[in-house]
């Protein structure tokens, strides 16, 4: 089954790393034109000069999609520069703690927050305004396993579990303009955002030892996931959480 994006655009955020540069790679690498954001535009420029050396189109904007401000200027790059917006992969995250939940600052928790839901659905619902006068889209959001089971990392699990419902409402609500709306949930992947818990031999042989696979995933299974729920093949896909984790929810 060849999985096209020829002709689409897509924005993908948290791009200058880890499965957000994946996705945009290899989205890509399927034909669409890309614009890539994260805070940092140098580490953007890197990811959009392989897209470009690959004979794609990319346009790098610095954002940090916890800021309104940011969020709106964006999505007006990304419409001025390509005209319209046909995928949205919301994969801008953080989690700036390792404290149990009895010891959690209100710092922390609104940091997780601001990025990884307040983010997420304004600049979801900003790009679901120009999909519905387009005629429609696919949004996907990256939320986690840790979403589904508690997870060591626990105001990132609840901020996750948020995503999932999230989704669920925004496919429903937007499911008569056309707008596809799904959660791509990634198990433990070798990501420098991750390196944390897999770099740690005790908590890698904890996850291992509850992944039935016994290996930890590449940024890259995600991304071919990702691009297959932003095609015309997933048509009839919303409101899903799809859970790419080596068997570890089973």
């Amino acid at each position: 089954m060849e999985v096209s994006l020829r002709g689409k655009v897509a924005l993908v955020t948290g791009a200058s790393r880890g499965i957000g540069r994946a996705i945009a790679l290899e989205m890509a690498h399927s034909g669409a034109d890309l614009v890539i954001a994260s805070r940092k535009l140098p580490d953007l420029e890197k990811v959009a000069a392989e897209i470009k050396a690959a004979g794609g189109k990319a346009l790098p904007v610095a954002a940090h999609i916890g800021r309104m401000e940011d969020i709106q200027a964006l999505v007006s790059q990304a419409v001025k520069e390509f005209g319209r917006i046909d995928i949205l992969v919301n994969d801008a995250a953080t989690n700036p703690t390792m404290d149990p939940a009895i010891n959690v600052s209100e710092r922390a928790w609104d940091s997780i927050m601001n990025l990884n839901l307040k983010g997420l659905f304004f600049l979801s619902q900003a790009v679901a305004r120009i999909m519905k006068e387009q005629g429609g889209g696919a949004i996907i959001n990256i939320a986690s396993i840790a979403g589904v089971q508690p997870d060591i990392l626990p105001v990132y699990s609840i901020s996750k579990a948020a995503v999932i419902m999230a989704t669920k409402v925004m496919a429903k609500e937007w499911a008569p303009f056309g707008i596809r709306v799904n959660t791509l949930s990634p198990g433990q992947t070798k990501t420098q955002f991750s390196e944390a818990l897999w770099g740690n031999p005790e908590i890698l042989k904890y996850i291992l030892e509850r992944t039935p696979m016994k290996r930890i995933a590449e940024p890259e299974e995600m991304a071919c996931t990702a691009v297959f729920l932003a095609s015309d093949q997933a048509g009839y896909i919303t409101g899903q959480n799809v859970m790419v984790d080596g068997g570890m929810t089973i």
